[in-house]
């Protein structure tokens, strides 16, 4: 790497030429050519993995192992910025990681690892949050929604969490990061903190760029389709990837719907629309078969197949999960190496960013 180049603390890098990263390929060159692009992801471990995960996100990092250099993160010290009962938390962790290789993540060919065992994130994350400003992180709407009314009870951790993901993917030189929309912002000032870091005190991060599915990228609440599908907003709203066939039959049949008669996929309609995106996802069918399909149908009959639909694409998925929690040293194992595998990555990042800054 050339020696650093210093500028004015405040100085800011021209952004007047930036590509729009959601769709644009980042530029290639001969020397990077025979490298597969990074990809990092972090999820935290907070039990019951849904299928809007699997939907949105487990099910590409499978399709893309092959195409992609894949770090995949469980984020445990993102997960403490809100209580947690520690015993829970480390089983959690471990249900993440059996869920992850049971959806077909395969060890040879993607790094999976837990977040703490690394200490380099939170190191990072500190130098990081040394340049970042008060309001850069005022203006993250998801500090405003997980915090609500009780805003000044909220820990400093959730109000920093940008930066220490921010720190998560520059830690590795990622060239994208698959997100929804709704992380877009968090991507966004990852890569003006890299920006920023580079202009002050030479080129040391790569600056990713968001990767955006167009399709299943978020799916919505079952109960409430104008929300995204999350755990926190109760049992009926949610499909668990664990959740047995009578559970997943009787989630569907009170799914919220709406008062027309036509199976039409309808953004305008979001709870129908919702429900139709999930079986596309999980089929094979194109939206004018699907509709074909249930073309004078009724709800109920749509519900009762996609119920089926979503019973067929777990069985497996829950087999596998089962045996590798039946072996937490296995899983164990498999954990480490992952680790092991990145950590000169991350010992390598952070040396640099701490020469910049003029740490010993």
């Amino acid at each position: 790497m050339s020696a650093p180049t210093r500028t004015k603390p405040d100085a800011k890098p021209d952004r007047s030429s930036r590509r729009d990263p959601a769709t644009q390929p980042a530029p290639a060159t001969k020397a990077d050519a025979p490298r597969r692009e990074r990809v990092f992801s972090g999820i935290q471990p907070s039990g019951n993995i849904h299928i809007g995960n699997y939907l949105g996100a487990m099910r590409h990092f499978v399709a893309d192992q092959d195409q992609f250099d894949n770090i995949f993160c469980i984020v445990d010290l993102h997960a403490i910025t809100v209580p947690q009962d520690p015993a829970e938390l480390r089983a959690a962790t471990r249900e993440l990681a059996a869920m992850y290789f049971a959806v077909g993540l395969d060890p040879e060919r993607s790094n999976v690892f837990v977040q703490s065992h690394i200490a380099a994130h939170a190191e990072l994350a500190w130098i990081l949050g040394c340049i970042t400003t008060l309001g850069q992180l005022n203006r993250m709407t998801q500090f405003k929604v997980k915090a609500g009314e009780e805003r000044d009870e909220a820990s400093a951790g959730l109000f920093t969490y940008p930066v220490l993901m921010a720190a998560d993917i520059l830690l590795y030189q990622a060239d994208a990061v698959p997100v929804g929309d709704d992380q877009r912002q968090h991507v966004e000032l990852t890569r003006d903190l890299a920006e920023r870091f580079n202009y002050r005190f030479g080129e040391t991060f790569k600056v990713p760029r968001p990767l955006i599915r167009e399709v299943g990228a978020r799916i919505m609440a079952l109960d409430d389709p104008a929300k995204k599908m999350s755990k926190s907003g109760g049992e009926v709203s949610y499909l668990a990837l664990t959740d047995a066939a009578d559970v997943v039959r009787k989630k569907i049949a009170r799914a919220t719907t709406d008062s027309e008669r036509t199976i039409v996929f309808d953004e305008k309609r979001p709870g129908i629309y919702n429900l139709l995106t999930i079986y596309e996802l999980l089929g094979t069918q194109s939206r004018a078969e699907i509709e074909a399909e249930f073309a004078g149908k009724g709800y109920k009959e749509f519900k009762a197949a996609l119920g089926d639909q979503i019973i067929a694409a777990l069985e497996p998925i829950q087999r596998r999960y089962a045996t590798f929690q039946a072996d937490p040293a296995e899983l164990d194992r498999l954990l480490a190496a992952g680790a092991e595998r990145v950590r000169p990555i991350a010992a390598a990042t952070l040396a640099a960013a701490k020469r910049g800054v003029g740490l010993a």
